[in-house]
């Protein structure tokens, strides 16, 4: 009788310790796999342009150039910058890393969802010319003068598109970029295409910002209602050595 009661205590008990396992496992969370792959692109597009702060001096005597390899989150976040090709300098490279990662990068979209993006950014620096006066220049697309000169237009800039570029940045040359804006019903433009580029790809990314940050005035007709939906226009601007402000 004892041996029939230590018998029905044991079956019991691992029935017991096996109803407590089962219960555990289906209590374990359920892992989610959906982060999606980074976007790998050989160049970064940016809603804030790094903006390297150095000397004439830190160049020591000559231009210098540099690839630096960019990993971003989907918000736009710097996460990880390494150097691809150094300038030779390795105080130089740093300035360089500092100015990536308080800078911002444009996330790729995929299916309207946001993604991680790994890509390179060139930097060139060069002296500046001693024997040659440097100058600004404004914002003075063909879109911008014909909105001034009250002429008809397929849109208007709401404001002058703030640009940072100077006579140096040209490197000697005329310098001619058309480009493409991408505006949701709002105005706002959320893409900036480069059509034909300037041939330097600095000078083309300091007009991107500039404009990305622009809202647009929207001319709607019975051809233009498009509440829902993003609507394109064009623009091209030129900078002229001899025609700086």
């Amino acid at each position: 009788m004892k041996k029939i009661i230590c018998l029905s205590i044991l079956l019991s008990m691992g029935f017991t310790a096996a109803h407590s396992e089962t219960k555990k496992i289906h209590q374990l969370p359920v892992l989610e796999t959906s982060a999606l792959v980074p976007h790998l692109t050989t160049r970064i597009s940016w809603s804030q342009f790094p903006q390297p702060k150095y000397n004439i001096e830190d160049l020591k005597s000559r231009d210098r150039s540099a690839v630096i390899r960019v990993e971003a989150d989907e918000t736009g976040t710097v996460t990880k910058t390494s150097v691809q090709e150094s300038t030779g300098l390795t105080h130089l490279d740093n300035i360089l890393l500092s100015a990536i990662r308080n800078a911002k990068v444009k996330p790729y979209i995929q299916d309207e969802i946001p993604v991680a993006v790994i890509g390179y950014q060139t930097f060139n620096l060069r002296l500046s010319h001693n024997d040659q006066e440097s100058c600004d220049f404004t914002f003075q697309s063909e879109n911008w003068i014909k909105q001034n000169s009250d002429k008809k237009t397929a849109f208007k800039y709401k404001i002058q598109p703030h640009i940072e570029i100077s006579t140096d940045d040209l490197k000697g040359h005329d310098r001619t970029i058309n480009f493409s804006l991408k505006v949701d019903k709002h105005g706002n433009v959320n893409k900036v295409d480069i059509r034909k580029g300037s041939g330097s790809y600095d000078l083309d990314q300091n007009l991107v910002q500039a404009v990305m940050h622009t809202p647009l005035e929207i001319k709607r007709t019975a051809s233009t209602l498009w509440m829902y939906k993003k609507s394109k226009f064009k623009d091209s601007i030129q900078f002229k050595l001899d025609k700086c402000q």
